[in-house]
């Protein structure tokens, strides 16, 4: 049996990666409608998936000899619209800045419907610090900057 599902990650689309999300009733509350929380998953898929694509696996950041994490430090949410049961989402992701211990993203989750336009329904800027195991900053190590540097908008890198 082959597990080869080359959109189970999403995929780069130029400097965005973009990464389906079908809402199911697990994902919603008692009127139908998604649980706010519910919306950070799906966008941390989204960034976990693209730092995969592009060969940055946190499994191997942690095992290391010099173990190093990502966590989220600030996270500045808009939610514009409610995304319901059976909705198909997109969560689109793009790394705006590597440097020093931090990497800083740009989200959206968009609602696509047949034949329409996808429409906005939340955003997000975050903020994340690469930690040591004791919670100390530590600075990226030279293969995250190397594979983010292609995707990170010109000047700030």
């Amino acid at each position: 049996m082959s597990f080869d599902w080359p959109d189970l990650a999403g995929r780069i689309d130029g400097q965005t990666h973009r990464l389906p999300v079908r809402v199911y009733y697990e994902d919603t509350d008692f009127s139908g409608i998604v649980y706010h929380a519910n919306y950070l998953r799906f966008a941390e898929r989204g960034r976990s998936d693209f730092l995969r694509l592009i060969g940055v696996h946190h499994a191997d950041l942690f095992e290391g000899a010099a173990p190093l994490a990502f966590a989220v430090h600030r996270m500045e949410i808009d939610f514009l619209r409610p995304a319901r049961i059976d909705d198909r989402l997109e969560v689109r992701t793009r790394y705006v800045r590597a440097s020093g211990a931090r990497i800083e993203a740009e989200q959206a989750i968009l609602r696509l419907a047949e034949g329409g336009e996808p429409e906005p329904i939340w955003r997000a800027r975050v903020l994340a610090a690469c930690l040591d195991p004791g919670g100390r900053p530590r600075r990226l190590p030279a293969g995250v900057r190397d594979a983010l540097a292609p995707f990170v908008a010109a000047g700030n890198g």
